[in-house]
């Protein structure tokens, strides 16, 4: 007769074996054997979304902690709902454009279209919903599948919201309208729908991102077709020229201007201005190089680790065995310190280099890079992390624990980063290149580890280029900047993340 440990051993080996035909966590309750669905939930390996439904989890999650969960919400999405409505589905038009610009973020109650929908509230974890409306949903040729999501297409999908989702998703929205490249698909709708006050409101948001051709092909054609079309700007304000490039072939390159041009006013209103900048660079390094012992500590311990010296001598001795020895597994912590004083000195070399001249945003362009592999390099020196691990920018999705925003995609992180940085070194008020380039960099998370990290050296780095002093950010402080972060990434509002960092600079 089989142990419990045997039994459980079984069934974890029938759940990896479905993770690993599906690449997914999310699990149906018919993909089980009825006993080892009771030793996995039993153990922590999953739990409950819906009746029939599973995601997988860690057995040392927490009550409450939502990490699983949005990590899980997309596809938990795709599969529930092919798995009821088949084909016959679509995400509302509005949610249909946030995916479109690159916006996934978690929201508290998705929205969706079938014929044979019920009109209910379908309730999930952590106070998120399904909302299935009963209502007809566009023609194949106007959806198309992303990811497992029926959406609208672009052009459908502009032309199916109201005109207050300009307004309530301005950045949204207007990452959408630059992936229109000309007029003819849309055209095509318009005319054959008749939808002349669609086309107004779409030609007044075309020449609001200072496409004019679009717009006026958009007058033009539905006029011709004997149309009365009044133009309507639906945005609450006019987008200043060149923030938007017609060769912009990138969404995410285009959302990251966006919220750029969005969020710094808000920052320049919350943030102390700028000081002179310092006239003796020694003086200034070495007021920089005091705060290195607090900033180790507070910036390594907001990411969880826990750092003492003599780890550090285990480890170079190689008396170390973090997978056998509970002590051991410390060894992790002291090579990210080791790591965070060489990247520290890094830093310190950028930053002697912006006060000596050279322009902020390109010198950080060209070093990060080196922040980021000093970061790692006695990891990888232990044998704690692969070589490639030093490689640079991530290849697969990573996720932010307890965060309603997921980071870019890893094809969208090399258009957006270039972004960042291209902002960066045009911006001339250093107090928006410190609160944006910390924010934007970690909204991308580039790497697959040490994004707060590199973040906070972003910050620091160019508060140096507004002769500001170096800042830490207290672990004392962890919830309240988390907090700040997540709403600036969920919900598009800056002010409490300038406001938190501001006061620290009091």
């Amino acid at each position: 007769m089989a142990t419990p440990a045997e039994k459980l051993a079984e069934a974890l080996s029938e759940l990896q074996n479905l993770q690993k035909d599906r690449d997914v966590a999310v699990i149906k309750a018919s993909d089980l054997k009825t006993a080892h669905k009771q030793l996995l939930k039993a153990n922590g390996f999953i739990k409950d979304v819906i009746k029939g439904w599973y995601i997988s989890t860690r057995p040392d999650e927490r009550d409450g902690d939502t990490t699983s969960w949005y990590m899980s919400f997309w596809d938990f999405a795709s599969m529930y709902l092919n798995e009821r409505f088949g084909s016959a589905w679509c995400l509302s038009p509005d949610q249909s454009l946030l995916l479109h610009g690159g916006n996934r973020v978690i929201p508290k109650q998705l929205l969706v279209r079938a014929p044979k929908a019920n009109n209910n509230i379908i309730q999930l974890l952590h106070g998120t919903s399904i909302f299935d409306y009963k209502l007809d949903i566009p023609s194949n040729d106007l959806r198309l599948t992303s990811n497992g999501l029926q959406i609208y297409s672009l052009e459908a999908g502009l032309i199916a919201v109201n005109a207050d989702f300009f307004a309530r998703n301005s950045t949204d929205a207007r990452t959408c309208l630059s992936m229109v490249k000309d007029a003819s698909v849309l055209l095509s709708m318009l005319l054959d729908g008749g939808h002349s006050v669609v086309a107004g409101r779409l030609a007044g948001a075309f020449r609001n991102i200072g496409n004019d051709r679009i717009a006026n092909d958009i007058i033009k054609s539905m006029k011709s077709a004997g149309y009365d079309v009044r133009e309507d700007d639906p945005f609450a304000e006019k987008l200043p020229e060149n923030i938007l490039s017609r060769r912009e072939i990138s969404p995410y390159a285009s959302r990251i201007k966006l919220m750029w041009h969005q969020m710094r006013g808000v920052v320049i209103e919350n943030f102390p201005k700028p000081k002179d900048m310092p006239t003796d660079i020694e003086a200034y390094m070495k007021e920089v190089e005091e705060h290195y012992a607090e900033d180790a500590y507070h910036s390594l311990s907001i990411e969880g680790y826990r750092v003492t010296p003599e780890l550090i001598e285990r480890v170079r001795g190689g008396n170390w065995n973090p997978d056998g020895d509970e002590a051991d597994k410390e060894a992790r912590n002291a090579m990210a310190a080791r790591g965070y004083y060489q990247a520290f000195q890094a830093v310190k070399e950028s930053i002697r280099k912006i006060l000596a001249g050279k322009n902020p945003g390109e010198t950080a362009d060209t070093d990060h890079g080196d922040w980021y592999r000093e970061l790692f390099a006695p990891s990888v020196a232990v044998g704690l992390l692969k070589p490639a691990d030093l490689a640079g920018y991530r290849n697969a999705q990573v996720y932010i624990k307890g965060s309603m925003h997921t980071p870019l995609n890893p094809e969208a992180v090399r258009d957006a980063i270039p972004a960042l940085f291209e902002l960066l070194a045009l911006e001339k008020d250093a107090s928006v290149r410190a609160v944006m380039g910390h924010f934007i960099f970690v909204y991308i998370h580039p790497y697959m580890d040490g994004n707060g990290r590199i973040g906070r050296f972003l910050f620091n780095t160019m508060l140096a280029s507004g002769g500001y002093s170096w800042t830490v950010i207290p672990v004392e402080q962890r919830d309240a900047y988390m907090a700040a972060l997540e709403r600036a990434s969920v919900d598009g509002d800056i002010s409490d993340f300038a406001k938190f960092l501001g006061n620290l600079m009091q």
